[in-house]
């Protein structure tokens, strides 16, 4: 249950929009809005009003638990929302931070993701990537893609998750939401299972291990619809990064994987724009045989090239779709320079 003093500081929060609540000794409530971590108490906390704050998130058994291990997560709803929650020690002090989870998924066409995405979204196999830095909206396009294939075709769609962040409901497909350490122990355990469960699409939350990569490869080249999310920088790094999970022993293996595999990439920004919201900046690499061919010489330096040129096929790169937003006037130019900074723009 989640006590008054926790509700009021997350309605204030929600009120300004926030992402993201921290609560830390010695610093004031903060929020995080857009990039800025934001106060919204008076003055820092003690080290005691602290504990107390992230000792109300969690049950004592839950406490016990946190001293043990020094660090806890948890999932926490109310009849608002649904909240992540990580309890944490930070030099001796206990506090927490809490991110607030969205409601229903986004549609592709609300998150104003080309069409491409769309398109994506329908291929019957194959692996579909989505990357990004941290706090990119990743999650967000995933689930879009899930409710888009949930709304236009009869499916089987597994997902599995590290927590479930966007509820999906059931319409034309059936959807088995599964998450880390509730449902199934680990994205590589969840993912083997979920091959004996008569998959048609299967969404894994994070690709964070050569077990879970290594794996989606192989329910990619089976037959089975993949989608995922990477942590890159940008697309070029997309080989190498898949690549640095691996042993070298397995490298020529994984990069044939990944080119006979591999249907797209949509890579992603978050941009706040000059009313105060937020959009997605995005590059699309579609798989051709071209790109094929690059994949398994491991040089992807070349594909910037390639979706530069690629418009034809859906492609689109950082460069151009930074400035059609500024074009349209929805960001700053210092936003647009910010943003194309690992881009070669």
């Amino acid at each position: 249950m989640i006590t008054d003093a926790i509700k009021k500081i997350l309605h204030n929060a929600k009120a300004k929009k926030a992402s993201d609540v921290h609560i830390c000794a010695g610093a004031p409530i903060l929020c995080r809005i857009g990039k800025d971590l934001v106060p919204i108490s008076d003055r820092p906390l003690s080290s005691e009003v602290s504990r107390r704050l992230s000792y109300e998130l969690l049950l004592p058994e839950q406490i016990a638990q946190f001293e043990k291990l020094l660090d806890y997560d948890l999932m926490l709803t109310d009849e608002e929302g649904r909240y992540r929650v990580n309890v944490n020690y930070n030099d001796g002090n206990v506090g927490a931070i809490l991110r607030i989870l969205p409601g229903a998924p986004k549609t592709i066409e609300e998150l104003h993701l080309p069409p491409v995405v769309r398109e994506l979204s329908y291929r019957t196999k194959g692996l579909v990537l989505i990357t990004g830095s941290t706090s990119q909206g990743k999650t967000t396009t995933l689930s879009a893609m899930i409710h888009e294939i949930n709304r236009r075709f009869r499916r089987h769609i597994i997902t599995i998750e590290d927590p479930i962040e966007y509820m999906q409901i059931n319409d034309q497909s059936v959807i088995r939401q599964r998450g880390v350490g509730k449902d199934t122990k680990s994205f590589s355990s969840g993912l083997r299972a979920a091959l004996r469960q008569d998959p048609d699409v299967i969404a894994i939350g994070e690709m964070r291990d050569y077990d879970t990569i290594k794996i989606a490869l192989t329910a990619a080249e089976t037959g089975v619809l993949v989608l995922s999310t990477l942590h890159v920088i940008s697309i070029d790094k997309m080989i190498e990064r898949v690549l640095s999970y691996g042993l070298a022993s397995d490298e020529n293996s994984l990069r044939y994987s990944l080119a006979d595999s591999l249907q797209g990439v949509v890579h992603q920004e978050l941009l706040p724009t000059l009313d105060g919201g937020k959009r997605v900046a995005c590059e699309v690499l579609v798989t051709t045989d071209a790109v094929r061919n690059l994949i398994r010489k491991g040089t992807g330096y070349h594909l910037r090239t390639i979706m530069s040129t690629g418009g034809k096929f859906g492609m689109t790169t950082m460069k151009q779709s930074v400035e059609e937003l500024l074009d349209e006037g929805l960001i700053s130019e210092e936003v647009a320079r910010g943003a194309l900074m690992n881009y070669g723009g």
